[in-house]
């Protein structure tokens, strides 16, 4: 049984010289790519600008996220995914290959990289093979999933492979994970469309009720950024806000504060919160004894909400921490696992023969 395995590592080493290994935080939001031995070298968002006359793709990225509100009519800019998940295909595959070109730049090598993907959990397994289908075709040699609250905790450097519960809650930007893993599996967990397109959702549907303003996606995410806390703070926070006027047609400016953009996301703050607790309340009592002494862990862009952190401990009655640079957890964590991707083989996503992505 050692001789096959023995050949196996071996050639795997073989490959890997004139091969790549390449993590990709494939979201909603951005795409996050990392190299190894290189470490992340692109964050991108996940846009892409097609010209409908020709159906070519224009631009990826931050050139065709510039371009959202400002294109004429024959060129659109997309997001191609959406809640995590693959929405149009064709644009994904030319996303991702685009991404990989731009990440190996000179560093090429002769044969196709492999690739380590993070995914949100409960997945299905359609939207896993549109994933792997869409890598693949974009030129990786071998494809492997995993979800990611499961490599943003790897790549926190939690113990997942003790037997120690651990809860890690991913807010990115479609989705926001919330999963709880011992012994290098999770316990329980619960995907939500709760995350931050949400919550630019809610903020341009609250200035246009409140205001009769009408502002872009970018300007909600910006305020979301600049101002919005979770709970209320000695000193407001209060920014410039541009807009339509809907009344008058006319541009306008006017003053907003954190009050009004917390007001905005209540209720979808709410909602996150009972699902943090239907998850714990799932959870059996050893592994809350865990998580009392252990505390929860925030990661993704949601997690650099003002005093998220605080509201939520507050709710649930546990020390809750952000994780170091909770904006590239998943990225980093597809990092370790490409190190030794064999230790982390429990972990991935299983295909729909129950066996883990093999070449």
């Amino acid at each position: 049984m050692q001789k096959p395995k023995f050949f196996d590592k071996m050639k795997r080493k073989f490959k890997n010289l004139f091969s790549n290994n390449i993590g990709i935080d494939l979201g909603t939001a951005n795409t996050l790519v990392y190299v190894e031995d290189r470490g992340i070298v692109l964050n991108e968002p996940s846009v892409v600008a097609l010209n409908r006359k020709t159906g070519r793709v224009v631009a990826v990225g931050k050139q065709a996220q510039d371009m959202i509100g400002r294109t004429p009519l024959h060129i659109v800019a997309v997001r191609p995914l959406v809640d995590g998940v693959i929405s149009d295909f064709e644009v994904t595959e030319e996303m991702i290959a685009y991404l990989l070109n731009k990440a190996q730049g000179n560093s090429r090598k002769i044969i196709g990289p492999r690739v380590v993907v993070g995914v949100p959990s409960g997945i299905t397994n359609v939207e896993t093979r549109a994933v792997r289908d869409a890598v693949r075709n974009a030129g990786a040699r071998e494809v492997h999933l995993i979800e990611e609250p499961m490599v943003a905790a790897i790549g926190s450097r939690l113990p997942i492979k003790d037997a120690i519960g651990s809860v890690v809650i991913d807010i990115g930007g479609g989705t926001t994970d919330i999963a709880i893993m011992s012994l290098g599996g999770v316990v329980n967990s619960k995907n939500m469309r709760i995350a931050g397109d949400r919550f630019n959702d809610d903020i341009i549907q609250y200035v246009r009720s409140k205001f009769k303003i009408l502002i872009g996606e970018k300007t909600a995410e910006r305020l979301k950024i600049d101002i919005c806390s979770a709970i209320p703070l000695d000193v407001p926070l209060e920014t410039t806000m541009r807009g339509r006027d809907l009344i008058s047609g006319l541009p306008k400016e006017i003053k907003i504060n954190d009050t009004h953009i917390r007001k905005a996301i209540s209720q979808s703050l709410v909602l996150l919160l009972d699902g943090v607790k239907q998850v714990l309340e799932m959870t059996p009592p050893e592994i809350v004894a865990d998580i009392l002494n252990r505390g929860v862990y925030l990661s993704g862009g949601g997690a650099l909400i003002k005093n998220l952190d605080k509201l939520l401990a507050d709710v649930i009655k546990v020390p809750v921490y952000v994780v170091d640079n909770p904006l590239t957890a998943v990225a980093r964590g597809t990092g370790v696992v490409l190190e030794d991707i064999d230790s982390f083989r429990e972990v991935l996503i299983q295909d729909d023969d129950g066996i883990s992505l093999k070449e």
